[in-house]
């Protein structure tokens, strides 16, 4: 069989551009492959769960226009389907005066973006978290929590019931293309088809260039380490609670964030991984790690940042360390109200240049879309990712 679709990766940009490409395209024969046995291992199954406003992204960029319209979109979705989720709204913290210039600048930025979000005072703060430390904060009602898990079980039911497949421990070894079809050797056989879409998240620069795409960057995956706040603790956060992120640091910084099952998350740091799917200090892959440090985008990336690096790995390594920074939000909490939690790894694209690609990289070669670079608040704009990677498609 030829199929007119071919997705690479079963996390949920990967569901989405398919759903998206079926229903544009009723009856369209469309294939999604993974190498793992179930759906959404990786980014996605590892997700805090927040359903994102738009307000950190730079107005006009991919990351703030898909934020915003897919994050309505996803909610609908949850509605129509019955999937969890909760509109509870978040905090952003200032906790000393000299954060004041960059909340200030988030909060314009979300003006700029069309979030609905509010400047508030202490005792408003107090009143949304009496736990919160901070001088003033943004207040974003319209931010939230969802079951992406869930979500993504749902895309895979609707894909399959109307005519696609879902090929699971189905890895791709080898693309290649004759000008008509685009052919994948996997390690359960070889298939073709008219166009294929690479969304393979933590290997999807792999993937590109196993497509013959030319990139100017690199994955170079972080592995962001949580605690989770024993249940007599859980009073100290009612939602959401965000620092005022350092601008010049890519990363948000530790956070609480309410999980949608149940359960408050602390976190996360962000330290180089050792293998591309590294989610302990345990897990190293020497190919992977050796990849990583002969990458010249990396060694800048380092030479930038290394203080920093530094403290990030301080945290890591220290559980005082991390609790300090918790504190800095939360001043009651302390090292035996936390339990360690699963990590997660994100599949961080950064160029040659040493700086980290801070919006979403879609490119096209030929046949094949290749995403190649995903990070929040791409699971928030899943779907409208997806309906934008079917435009491409279907113009074609």
């Amino acid at each position: 069989m030829v199929f007119d679709l071919l997705v690479i990766g079963c996390g949920i940009v990967g569901l989405a551009t398919a759903w998206q490409f079926q229903r544009r395209r009723p009856g369209a024969r469309v294939l999604l492959i993974d190498k793992e046995a179930s759906i959404a291992f990786h980014q996605t199954g590892r997700n805090s769960g927040v359903l994102h406003s738009g307000i950190y992204y730079r107005p006009g960029s991919l990351r703030a226009n898909n934020c915003r319209v897919g994050k309505q979109a996803l909610v609908d979705f949850c509605q129509e389907y019955g999937i969890a989720h909760d509109i509870c709204g978040k905090v952003i913290v200032a906790v000393d005066d000299g954060e004041l210039p960059a909340l200030q600048r988030i909060f314009e930025r979300g003006q700029a973006n069309g979030v609905v979000c509010e400047m508030i005072d202490r005792d408003r703060l107090h009143a949304i978290e009496p736990h919160a430390s901070g001088v003033r904060a943004i207040w974003v009602p319209e931010t939230g929590i969802v079951d992406y898990p869930g979500v993504c079980r749902k895309l895979a039911e609707l894909i399959t019931a109307s005519g696609g497949e879902v090929r699971l421990n189905t890895a791709a070894r080898q693309i290649a293309g004759d000008g008509s079809l685009v052919r994948v050797v996997t390690t359960a056989g070889e298939f073709s088809a008219k166009q294929l879409v690479n969304c393979a998240g933590l290997h999807s620069d792999r993937v590109a260039r196993m497509s013959g795409a030319q990139l100017d960057a690199q994955i170079v995956p972080f592995r962001g380490e949580y605690y989770e706040l024993k249940p007599a603790a859980h009073h100290l956060c009612r939602n959401l609670i965000y620092p005022v992120p350092n601008p010049e640091f890519p990363f948000l910084g530790v956070h609480f964030t309410r999980l949608i099952h149940g359960g408050i998350e602390c976190g996360p740091n962000a330290v180089l991984a050792l293998a591309r799917e590294g989610y302990t200090w345990r897990d190293i892959n020497l190919n992977d790690l050796f990849e990583t440090l002969r990458f010249r985008g990396f060694r800048r990336l380092t030479r930038r940042y290394w203080s920093m690096g530094l403290d990030e790995m301080g945290r890591s390594l220290s559980k005082a360390a991390f609790v300090r920074a918790l504190q800095r939000l939360i001043p009651e909490i302390t090292a035996d109200q936390l339990e360690a939690a699963p990590s997660g790894v994100r599949a961080q694209a950064v160029g040659s240049d040493g700086f980290v690609i801070d919006d979403f990289l879609i490119e096209s070669h030929g046949r094949v879309v290749n995403v190649c670079n995903a990070p929040s608040p791409a699971a928030t704009a899943s779907l409208n990712i997806g309906n934008l990677i079917a435009d491409r498609l279907l113009a074609e």
